[in-house]
């Protein structure tokens, strides 16, 4: 994990340390460990000044040594990281695992010693041999909807559970729910953007921890979130601010 500095500039930090820069992991778990629903649903994104979400079609041109660091530290706090296949295929994940640190961490929590990983595909193309599967630590779960393909259905059901929510495309609402059935309600998802405009659709987000990259992006990189919009935009609550040097790490939580 990155040691990057992280300082408290919103509330009023506690503390001259906190100001300079000296937040601990734990001082960072707590100001981020504050679900007040269940299920809770967070979102995790980074984005440039200018409000591209990916640099040459990668979000790992935007995060700095401190994002990562708060990245590492959000797979702590909750029962099941939820990312779409396209930014798996995109981005390149392998299984979900957590270091013995968080592990640690997460059992004295009170949670399962790694997080489940949850991928969302309406088309299944997804390959049941891949390590995300073979050498997950947990079984994974694959979220789909009820047009997929019953074959690719039944050869990620060997390596997967396989979760249908809706019929043409994911009911990111019934995924929310059937999650929350199996015990997991701590709910964080990496995107990407289409499951993040579904979830704000679906008026499922309670979170969102974005990190505000200090560059200009401009050319045709798309937004954390598109696609279907919500019957009215979501009103949203400052939790906090916190800066490594001219990065900003932002969390609001749903009013």
């Amino acid at each position: 994990m990155s040691d990057a500095a992280i300082g408290r500039l919103f509330p009023v930090p506690a503390s001259d340390a906190a100001a300079q820069g000296a937040l601990t992991d734990d001082e960072l778990v707590a100001l981020y460990d504050a679900p007040t629903r269940s299920p809770w649903v967070r979102v995790n994104f980074v984005s440039s000044v200018d409000g591209a979400a990916t640099v040459q079609g990668l979000s790992a041109g935007l995060g700095d040594d401190a994002d990562h660091r708060v990245f590492d530290l959000l797979r702590r706090l909750c029962d099941v990281v939820v990312v779409g296949a396209g930014t798996v295929r995109a981005e390149g994940y392998g299984p979900m695992r957590v270091d013995r640190a968080a592990q640690h961490a997460r059992v004295a929590a009170g949670l399962a010693e790694q997080p489940v990983f949850a991928i969302v595909s309406a088309g299944l193309d997804l390959d049941p041999g891949s390590p995300i599967f073979t050498d997950a630590p947990v079984r994974p779960i694959v979220v789909t909807a009820g047009t997929s393909p019953q074959a690719k259905r039944d050869a990620l059901g060997s390596v997967a559970d396989v979760l249908v929510c809706g019929v043409d495309r994911v009911d990111t609402a019934a995924m929310v729910a059937a999650l929350a059935e199996r015990g997991l309600v701590r709910i964080h998802c990496e995107g990407g953007p289409h499951l993040f405009g579904d979830l704000i659709a679906a008026e499922a987000v309670d979170e969102l921890c974005l990190t505000v990259s200090p560059s200009l992006v401009a050319g045709t990189a798309s937004r954390i979130a598109t696609g279907a919009m919500p019957t009215a935009p979501v009103g949203l609550e400052l939790a906090h601010v916190l800066r490594s040097g001219d990065t900003l790490l932002l969390r609001y939580v749903r009013r």
